[in-house]
């Protein structure tokens, strides 16, 4: 699903992602990925504002008042989506817990039942992300079971942390999603070598957004952005079979919705040849070990 986002607008955003479910589900899909932190955006700022400035302090303070608590209203409104729609959903966040200032990078996952399923909370935010996200933890390295297949996926640069992917792949993940804000020429090659790497369906979804979405009346917009020619994300959605071939896309400089059918005794197959996790590991030499405890910063005991 390569769209825009309301820009810093919660509610518009939802109803808009919404929208987008119902329409990609009349087209025949059973799972819809949006990108990274759709609701409200991505924070493009990051890259363009001085660290500690007087105006990135006012983009943050809109970003934290449009973040979503997971779960509540925005949850429901999604998962009520994806039950109308019959569909597994999985769409990126800025998450803010309940009672914290901290935002997080979150993709969350429902089931065509309307079920909330999980969440991702990215492990590492990348430069300048982390002047407004916090990082993640192996509790939420999430892979489910699916009637198509096991689902789960890492986001963005996660995607280039090689012990990551195998803690993924070591989970038996076949369709792997990799939202992202990264639009490089080089990016649908990576999700070609991973998806060749793991032997598994690879889903790669960005946004498209020019500066011109970017509404006038944000404080500081004219400082940093300029008109609908200020590229902040171009794109490159791109669907990879388990042997490394693309089945759509990269779709680039325009929004719309990539679709592909997936069989997961492809991926099974692929993997007679090389199996990352399998028959061509080396145990004996190579080991990982993946601490999937939750990081709390208060544990609370009435012992």
């Amino acid at each position: 699903m390569q769209t825009s986002p309301v820009f810093l607008d919660r509610e518009a955003t939802v109803d808009k992602a919404c929208g987008l479910i119902d329409k990609a589900a009349a087209d025949g899909a059973g799972l819809i990925v949006f990108p990274e932190t759709f609701v409200p955006t991505y924070p493009d700022w990051v890259w363009r504002t001085r660290p500690w400035s007087d105006g990135a302090a006012q983009w943050f303070a809109r970003l934290y008042d449009q973040s979503v608590v997971v779960p509540g209203p925005v949850t429901d409104a999604l998962g009520e989506a994806a039950r109308a729609a019959k569909a597994y959903v999985s769409i990126g966040v800025n998450e803010r817990d309940q009672h914290g200032s901290t935002l997080y990078n979150t993709q969350l996952y429902f089931g065509p039942d309307g079920k909330f399923l999980g969440k991702h909370r990215k492990l590492m935010p990348t430069g300048g992300e982390r002047l407004v996200w916090g990082m993640g933890d192996g509790s939420t390295l999430l892979v489910l079971d699916t009637p198509f297949g096991r689902l789960g996926g890492l986001t963005c640069w996660e995607n280039y942390m090689p012990l990551a992917r195998a803690a993924m792949y070591a989970q038996g993940i076949e369709i792997y999603c990799a939202p992202t804000w990264d639009n490089s020429e080089v990016w649908p090659l990576s999700m070609r070598h991973i998806a060749k790497e793991g032997r598994c369906y690879v889903i790669g979804v960005n946004f498209c957004m020019r500066a011109s979405d970017v509404p006038a009346d944000i404080p500081g917009r004219d400082e940093i952005y300029a008109g609908a020619d200020d590229w902040m994300s171009r794109g490159n959605s791109i669907i990879v079979d388990p042997e490394g071939e693309v089945l759509a896309g990269p779709l680039v400089d325009e929004e719309g919705i990539l679709t592909a059918e997936i069989d997961v005794t492809k991926a099974h197959t692929a993997r007679r040849q090389f199996d990352a996790v399998g028959h061509y590991n080396r145990p004996d030499v190579f080991q990982l070990r993946v601490d999937t405890r939750p990081k709390n910063a208060a544990d609370f005991s009435a012992e």
